[in-house]
């Protein structure tokens, strides 16, 4: 049996899912587009150049998952998936996981993109195996 690894973003995916689902909250106007775009875009050009602060990334890019219900956030998803997310898996991609799934070998899709984000993506490629940040839950909120 073999391994196929996979890692998410600007990979499998043409663009980065954190920054795309920011963007988008900033777009439907759940963030503000004055106080989180600049932010957004600073952790972005920080995460490039390898000198991101993940506790501060973290507490950006979560924050919004516990001020909402989980409701709410799903119907987010939903809509960022077939606004944005689906846009973004390229067909080679979708042909390398396809060629893996076909030859019977185990696929992961590994990021440090929170599985609320990352995981309906991993689910649009058929992919069953996910490695990504946990955010906590309670009672089935973000908190």
């Amino acid at each position: 049996m073999n391994l196929a690894l996979f890692y998410l973003d600007n990979t499998l995916l043409d663009g980065d899912s954190d920054f795309e689902w920011s963007q988008f909250l900033i777009r439907i106007g759940v963030l503000d587009r004055e106080l989180f775009e600049a932010t957004n875009l600073a952790f972005y050009e920080h995460y490039k150049a390898g000198t991101l602060d993940i506790g501060e990334f973290l507490d950006f890019q979560l924050k919004p998952l516990s001020r909402h219900a989980r409701k709410t956030l799903d119907e987010w998803h939903g809509r960022f998936m077939r606004e944005k997310a689906l846009g973004m898996i390229t067909q080679a991609a979708r042909d390398l996981v396809n060629r893996h799934r076909a030859a019977d070998d185990v696929c992961v899709i590994i990021t440090a993109t929170n599985s609320f984000v990352t995981a309906p993506i991993a689910r649009a490629f058929g992919v069953e195996n996910l490695i990504a940040t946990e955010p906590e839950q309670r009672d089935g909120e973000f908190t």
